[in-house]
């Protein structure tokens, strides 16, 4: 994909996935009730509180790989549960600032370091908007949510995983994918790919 800005349609679209992909899982966060963070989640090893705290600390990332930082200028300094006593309100607070600066004039054009080498910009946001999509179906899952995602988001993050889809496994962050049942809908079919059983 050629470099683009907030003004071509492109750029708009991915926006407008992104927005809507933290949105929803916004939506789950606040849904959670207090006896629920604790709850597993699909996630194998990972509770409710553990699950919003990877995502929390995914948007805090944001604003300094967009300004240039690397993994290692970062450091430890957003290791382990950063949710504090208002996990609710820490979730708010860095999807505001994950949004604000993939929002930012140019931001979609930089080239981020992120741990697998230089990676554009645009591509990075469409990996945060899938894995915020998925992710909000574990959330869905675990407190017993709603668990329909909408068609957009779906034909969105089935569009970012296809390429890789079955090199996910071997990285240890995702289950192997499943086998989907004949006429399995788009939504059914994400989750196989990614190792979750609808």
């Amino acid at each position: 994909m050629d470099a683009m800005t907030r003004e071509t349609p492109e750029a708009k679209a991915l926006l407008s996935r992104h927005g809507e992909a933290l949105a929803l899982f916004t939506d789950r966060v606040h849904a959670v009730r207090p006896d629920q963070w604790d709850a597993p989640t699909p996630c194998a090893g990972w509770s409710v509180r553990e699950l919003v705290n990877h995502l929390a600390v995914e948007q805090l990332w944001v604003p300094p790989m967009l300004d240039g930082a690397s993994v290692a200028d970062l450091g430890d300094s957003l290791d382990g549960d950063l949710l504090g006593d208002d996990p609710v309100a820490t979730w708010d607070d860095a999807a505001a600032a994950a949004l604000t600066a993939f929002a930012a004039p140019g931001a979609l054009d930089r080239t981020t370091r992120l741990s697998q080498g230089p990676t554009r910009a645009d591509a990075y946001c469409a990996q945060m908007t899938a894995d915020a999509i998925v992710h909000a179906w574990d959330l869905s899952r675990a407190i017993g949510a709603d668990e329909h995602l909408p068609k957009a988001l779906v034909d969105f993050a089935r569009r970012e995983v296809e390429p890789y889809a079955d090199s996910l496994a071997a990285t240890g962050l995702f289950a192997a994918p499943v086998e989907t049942p004949s006429g399995a809908d788009a939504q059914t079919v994400l989750l196989a790919q990614l190792g979750r059983r609808a």
